[in-house]
C-alpha cells in the first residue's frame, strides 16, 4: 500500500493509555496517600537491626585486651556488660564499666549487644582469651553469640558465630 498526500495530512488518532502506565500511577499515589495518612515516611523509618555491630565491636575488644596485656602484663576481665541482653534489637546505652574503661573499650552511644572478655587457663598452663557479644533480635530469648579467641601469642581466631540472626 502506497502513501499518499491526504494521508500525511491526516489528523494523528491518540493510542489510549497503556495498562501499564495506569497500574504504575495508581501504585504510586496508593503509596503516597499511606505513607501521607500514617505520617512516616520510608526515609525516616529505621533500618532492621545488623550484627555488624557484634563483628567489629568483638574484634576491637580483643584488640583492647591484646593492648592493654601488652602494655601491663596481664589479661583483664571484663563484663558481662550491660547486665541483661538487649533483645528484640532494641539499642541500649552501654553503662560505664571500670574493667572495659581500664582496657580502652568503651563504645560511643547504643549497643544491640552484651560484652565480655573471659580469660581461663588451659590445659597446658596458658590464658585463653574470648572476647564474647551475645544479643537477640528478634526478642524469642535465644541469643546470638560472637566469639574471638586470642592465642598465647595474641594472634585472633576468625569470627565464631553461633544462632546466627536470633
Amino acid at each position: 500500500m502506497a502513501w499518499n498526500e491526504s494521508d500525511w495530512n491526516a489528523p494523528l488518532r491518540r493510542r489510549p493509555a497503556p495498562l501499564i502506565l495506569v497500574v504504575v500511577l495508581a501504585v504510586t499515589a496508593g503509596h503516597l496517600l499511606v505513607t501521607q495518612c500514617s505520617g512516616r515516611s520510608p526515609a525516616t523509618q529505621a533500618a532492621p537491626p545488623s550484627d555488624a555491630e557484634a563483628r567489629v565491636n568483638v574484634l576491637a575488644l580483643c584488640d583492647a585486651v591484646q593492648t592493654y596485656r601488652d602494655e601491663h602484663g596481664v589479661y583483664v576481665t571484663a563484663g558481662p556488660t550491660p547486665k541483661e541482653v538487649p533483645r528484640g534489637g532494641r539499642a541500649v546505652a552501654f553503662p560505664k564499666d571500670e574493667a572495659f574503661h581500664r582496657i580502652g573499650f568503651e563504645p560511643d552511644g547504643k549497643v544491640h549487644f552484651q560484652y565480655q572478655v573471659v580469660v581461663q587457663e588451659s590445659p597446658v598452663g596458658e590464658p585463653e582469651v574470648s572476647c564474647i557479644a551475645r544479643g537477640d533480635f528478634d526478642g524469642d530469648g535465644l541469643n546470638s553469640l560472637y566469639r574471638v579467641r586470642l592465642d598465647a601469642n595474641g594472634m585472633t581466631t576468625p569470627i565464631e558465630v553461633e544462632r546466627e540472626g536470633e
